[in-house]
Order: structure tokens, then C-alpha cells, then sequence
């Protein structure tokens, strides 16, 4: 079996060395000519690093991501909503990792070009249509590098190439269209003081006014330093979805005001902001979610198949998760007639399209950030304790449920 991957983002790469590990051959063919640290943080929860330790990732990732020890959230005058202990320190047997996603990419990617070979990595590489009959697929690149036009052929095709998916677009063209929230992000990196422990996460506000912000880096850490991972989130004037240009740099002065008065006695936001080298702008978007990812013997995973709201940390979790369940069904599918290739992608589908389908949907509806929601909503003057405007019982029942859902409930995450 030989498996052709269009895209080399996180969940590309994981697959290609989830296919390694099972004796499964796979190529990569990547749109741009050259793998960059682009991007700001990413976090990787439980279930997610839990995949990743299985690949002999982990300790090469700990040594550049910051093993996130909290998440805390709170009102727009910083009084505490909601703790919770994460990571090792919730009893987890793995860490949850928060790390620059463009270091994350390259770690990924040197690991593949380590295990697969230098020649399994194609850059440059930009998918524009495939067609299949019953002996294997035939997948048509323009090769950015020679402008020209590359036929490749293998047994399974994989859309790995993000929320822009030219296969997803090929598969549903009436059902691809990009919903925007009406509100916008924007993000970036600052180099400061630790807060609090120096490896929490918090977020603080309610749905139409935020601020997330984690640190995510572990050699500046071990410094006394710490690199914030940060996002403001606004809701806009009603406006039409941007078009081009998503990691637009802005200056702060689009948002900043919104957050002149967010500091509290062991954070400044204000100043946090003010101090990024770099602020990027792109709208919160989602897609709906598709009535199916197979076509015979191609198939989607990640942001291609299920583009959801970066809430609750579970985008790249999500396709990560893919990567497992895929490479696990193509494992079993090689001891089967050639007609086992489709039914695994449709073993694959039946388990992952429902799940996810339900984290797009609930992260429209917050997620477990629901809980900063209702405190806006129950008491936007503030309140004197939590309790008396959320019950524990009701704030524990948020954490919990979401955690069910997106796959990362403590009692199912077992050490492998």
C-alpha cells in the first residue's frame, strides 16, 4: 500500500509517521516550497500528546514546550471563574504541551524526513485534482518549484491541506463555504515576566470580549522569562468575512484600547500587549460540517474534514486524533482483498466524522469556555464569589462534559 498525502501540516505529518510505524508507505506533498516556524502558540492536550508519545515525540518536544501545569478562567475584572489542575498535575500520564505550532511543524517534519527518508517530503507541491479507478488513485500537482503539472500515482489518496482544502472543495464545492463568527482574533507572542507558576493557562472575558494567554517555552522559562502566547478576541461591527490576507499584521491600536484597564495585581495586560514584536489579525471562522469525507479511495483529515473554532485547544488535537484512527484502519485494511482500502476509509469516517462533528458544534456554542459566558451574563458587574452566581456543580459539569466530547476524560486516557 502506498498512501499519498496532500499537505504537511500537523496532522500530515503525524499520519505519515503513524504509517511508518505501521509499515505503511506514504509521501507528502506540501504547497509551500519551504517548511517555516510560522505562527503563533498552539496546545496540546492530553490525548493528543498521549499519540504524539506513542511516536517517541514526546521528550523531543518537552524540551521546547512548556508542560502546562493550569487552567484558569476569569471576568473582565480578573476574578477567578473557574481552576483547574492540567496536565501531570490533574493526574494525567502524559503532560499537556503548550509550544510555538511552527516548532511544533518542524520537529514533526524533521521526524519524518528521519524515519521515511529525505525523499518522502515533497515542497512545493500544490494538489489540483485527482481521479481513481479500482487499482489506485492518480493525483495531480502543480509543482511550484519546475510550474509544472506532476502526476502521482499510489492506493489512497489523504486531504490533509487545511480549511482552504482543494480536495475538500473538489468533494463539496456547494458545502465549503467559511462561516464567520463576527469576531475577529488577533495574536502574538511576547517575551515578559512569568505569571502566576510560569505554566498556567488562562483565559479571561466572555464571548464578545477575551484574552487568552499561556507562556510557550520552556528554555526561556528554565531562564526566569517567559514567552507569552497570547489572543484578544472582539466581536466587530457587522462586516463581510475577509478575503485575503488572514495573517495580516496590525497594530495594536485596532483592539488595544478594548484592554487598557485589564491589569491586576500579577498580570498587565495592557502591557503585554504593547510590548509584542509582531500582531496578527484573522477572523474566527468555522465550516459546517460535511455529510461525508470518503470518495471511494480518498479521504480528509483535520482542518480539511472538520475547521472548528479554536476552542477548548482541540484543532490540532482533533486531527492528531485522525491520523491515529486512519492509520490504524489502513493497518487493518492491509490484510484485506484490495476493496479493504475503501471500507477502511469508511471505518475511519464512521468513527471520526461524528465526533468531531460534535466539537465543531459545541465550540459554537463556547465550549467549556462556557463558563466565562454565564458569569458575563449572571453578573457583569462582577460578584463576590463565583458560587454565588455558578454552582460548583454546574461549573464541574461544564469542564467534565466537554472533556467526554473532545476525548481527553481522565478515566479514558490510559498510560500506553
Amino acid at each position: 500500500m502506498k498512501v499519498i498525502i496532500a499537505g504537511a501540516g500537523i496532522g500530515g505529518l503525524t499520519l505519515a509517521l503513524m504509517l511508518e510505524r505501521r509499515g505503511i508507505a506514504c509521501e507528502l506533498y506540501e504547497s509551500v516550497r519551504e517548511i517555516k516556524p510560522l505562527g503563533v502558540g498552539i496546545n496540546l492536550l492530553p490525548h493528543a500528546v498521549n499519540e504524539l508519545e506513542q511516536l517517541g515525540m514526546v521528550d523531543t518536544l518537552a524540551q521546547s514546550a512548556v508542560a502546562t501545569s493550569a487552567l484558569h478562567y476569569y471576568n473582565q475584572y480578573g476574578q477567578a471563574i473557574w481552576q483547574e489542575a492540567r496536565g501531570l498535575a490533574a493526574g494525567y500520564p502524559v503532560p499537556q504541551l503548550s509550544i510555538h505550532r511552527g516548532e511544533l511543524q518542524l520537529l514533526l517534519a524533521d521526524a519524518v524526513r528521519a524515519r521515511l527518508g529525505d525523499g518522502c517530503l515533497h515542497t512545493g507541491m500544490c494538489f489540483q485534482s485527482f481521479s481513481q479507478d479500482a487499482h489506485g488513485v492518480t493525483v495531480n500537482f502543480l509543482d511550484r518549484n519546475a510550474d509544472q503539472v506532476r502526476q502521482v500515482r499510489g492506493d489512497v489518496l489523504i486531504g490533509a491541506d487545511g480549511i482552504h482544502s482543494a480536495l475538500r472543495r473538489q468533494f463539496h464545492p456547494e458545502v465549503d463555504k467559511l462561516r464567520f463568527s463576527g469576531r475577529m482574533l488577533w495574536r502574538a507572542t511576547t517575551e515578559a515576566p512569568p505569571y502566576l507558576d510560569g505554566k498556567t493557562m488562562f483565559m479571561a472575558g466572555h464571548q464578545d470580549q477575551k484574552f487568552v494567554c499561556y507562556p510557550i517555552s520552556e528554555p526561556l522559562r528554565r531562564q526566569g522569562r517567559s514567552l507569552i502566547n497570547w489572543i484578544a478576541e472582539l466581536r466587530v461591527p457587522e462586516r463581510d468575512l475577509p478575503a485575503t490576507d488572514w495573517n495580516q499584521e496590525v497594530d495594536a491600536s485596532v483592539f488595544a484600547a478594548r484592554f487598557s484597564d485589564w491589569r491586576w495585581d500579577w498580570i498587565d495586560i495592557p502591557d503585554i500587549i504593547r510590548k509584542a514584536p509582531a500582531i496578527y489579525e484573522f477572523p474566527l471562522v468555522d465550516k459546517d460540517p460535511l455529510p461525508k469525507w470518503t470518495l471511494g479511495r480518498a479521504t480528509l483529515l483535520g482542518d480539511a474534514a472538520h475547521p472548528m473554532y479554536p476552542i477548548g485547544s482541540n484543532g490540532s488535537a482533533q486531527a492528531i486524533l485522525d491520523a491515529r484512527c486512519l492509520a490504524d484502519r489502513l493497518a487493518e485494511a492491509q490484510a484485506r482483498t484490495p476493496a479493504g482500502i475503501e471500507l477502511a476509509l469508511l471505518e475511519y469516517e464512521a468513527e471520526r466524522l461524528p465526533a468531531t462533528a460534535g466539537i465543531v458544534l459545541r465550540n459554537r456554542l463556547n465550549g467549556p469556555e462556557q463558563v466565562m459566558q454565564l458569569a458575563h451574563e449572571r453578573a457583569p458587574q462582577g460578584f463576590h464569589h463565583i458560587h454565588d452566581v455558578i454552582p460548583d456543580t454546574e461549573l464541574n459539569g461544564i469542564a467534565a462534559r466537554y472533556k467526554r466530547v473532545a476525548g481527553f476524560d481522565p478515566k479514558a486516557l490510559k498510560k500506553p
